[in-house]
């Protein structure tokens, strides 16, 4: 069965109009990072991105180019610590949200 429609522009349209699944969407890459799962948070980042300010947007406000974000935000990208927090830093910014961490016994 054939798609009729591409699974990328759904989302971005989705994120686009309910701040709540682009809010959910965020945590959920806040969260996979903090549990080890950096490449699936990445690219979560990279379509919340995509959907609201754009790269390029993004390259202005954290002073770096938008191809370098691009790679940083790939599969195998490799952000550094400083530039991964500046970048959720203005996602945290553009969705109008705060980030609260809460660390629960494993056992």
């Amino acid at each position: 069965m054939k798609l009729t429609r591409d699974f990328k522009e759904t989302v971005k349209e989705r994120i686009n109009k309910d701040s709540a699944f682009a809010r959910a969407l965020f945590d959920e890459a806040i969260y996979l990072f903090l549990n080890g799962e950096a490449e699936t948070a990445r690219l979560i980042l990279r379509e919340i991105i995509d959907a609201t300010i754009g790269f390029e947007e993004l390259a202005i406000a954290t002073s770096k180019p938008s191809k370098s974000l691009h790679r940083m935000l790939s599969a195998k990208g490799n952000p550094t610590m400083n530039n991964l927090t500046n970048i959720i830093n203005v996602i945290r910014q553009n969705l109008n949200v705060n980030i609260q961490v809460k660390t629960v016994s494993s056992a």
